[in-house]
């Protein structure tokens, strides 16, 4: 099975205390493994931080805004009004995350901007990349009940599949990655850097090159069909 090494696509974090911690490593994992670790990785990274720095006195988190317990934050972050970021996310030095997000079980990285009302779960997202109002990014397969996922999160890659190993999988998004509105990524995607994704793209279970531009089918070719009236005058 083809490997994917996380320093292909992200950039570990530089600033701030959460380099000391095994986050300072990204980039030498490899996404299965580090999917298999990430739970005690953030437990790891909790102890090595205490709670003292485990947010850090210059960021600007908004009184409607709701952090975790187990949420790391680094120098000069900005969480925005009616955010909610919890179970185990990592907000690394200068990211913004603006007006109505939620992000879940997720690594943004340093200088990264969520834009509003954007969704992000189980997710890495690279250095400076920039995700734009309406973005989801999912984490679990269709199945009968979405409470209890128990599909695992398969990938298609240039040489085959590749098995991420677990059922809760979103994506990882590369350093300078772009993305237009409306967009909805998942499961099970691998976007390299400085892609730009635009507007009312869907994306999952593939990986992308770095460098690539992602495009929906244009407006033109959108398909319009009377349907068959059950009412009778």
């Amino acid at each position: 099975m083809e490997q994917i090494i996380l320093g292909d696509y992200v950039t570990a974090p530089t600033r701030g205390a959460i380099a000391t911690t095994p986050y300072g490593s990204l980039e030498k994992f490899e996404l299965a493994d580090f999917l298999a670790q990430w739970t005690g990785l953030q437990r790891e990274a909790l102890v090595t931080l205490g709670e003292d720095r485990r947010i850090h006195p210059s960021a600007f988190i908004h009184p409607t805004a709701i952090v975790g317990d187990d949420v790391i934050i680094g120098p000069d972050v900005q969480v925005h009004e009616f955010t909610t970021v919890r179970k185990g996310s990592v907000l690394c030095a200068g990211a913004r995350v603006g007006f109505n997000c939620e992000v879940t079980g997720a690594f943004v990285g340093e200088g990264a901007v969520l834009g509003h009302r954007i969704g992000v779960n189980r997710t890495i997202l690279g250095a400076r990349a920039h995700l734009s109002a309406g973005v989801t990014v999912a984490a679990i397969n269709m199945t009968s009940d979405m409470r209890k996922p128990d599909r695992e999160v398969i990938m298609r890659t240039g040489s085959g599949l590749y098995r991420s190993g677990t059922t809760q999988f979103g994506a990882v998004i590369g350093d300078d990655t772009q993305t237009g509105n409306n967009i909805s990524i998942g499961p099970g995607v691998a976007i390299g850097r400085r892609c730009q994704i635009t507007s009312g793209v869907t994306l999952a279970i593939r990986t992308v090159p770095k460098d690539c531009t992602v495009t929906a089918p244009h407006t033109m070719e959108t398909s319009v069909r009377r349907r068959r009236s059950t009412f009778t005058r």
